[in-house]
């Protein structure tokens, strides 16, 4: 199986009107492989990567400040 795997080769398309469904089925694999490949470049991409950091500290420096709690007083006995 190997031996017979093209990675990234653009199959030849008949360009007639009339697709054989063999021929609609490559040629939507080929579209769903290049949107792919634009994804990992997206995802992979050090400014997607930062974005949680970023929204922590967002949050950090604009949420209000935890109340402090007053110290429980003891039973008197």
């Amino acid at each position: 199986m190997s031996g017979t795997r093209r990675k990234d080769a653009d199959w030849q398309i008949p360009t007639d009107e009339a697709l054989s469904w063999p021929a609609a089925q490559t040629a939507v694999l080929m579209d769903i492989r290049d949107e792919l490949k634009k994804l990992n470049r997206l995802l992979y991409c050090d400014n997607f990567i930062s974005i949680p950091s970023i929204l922590r500290a967002v949050r950090a420096n604009t949420s209000k400040p935890r109340p402090r709690l007053k110290p429980k007083k003891g039973r008197a006995r």
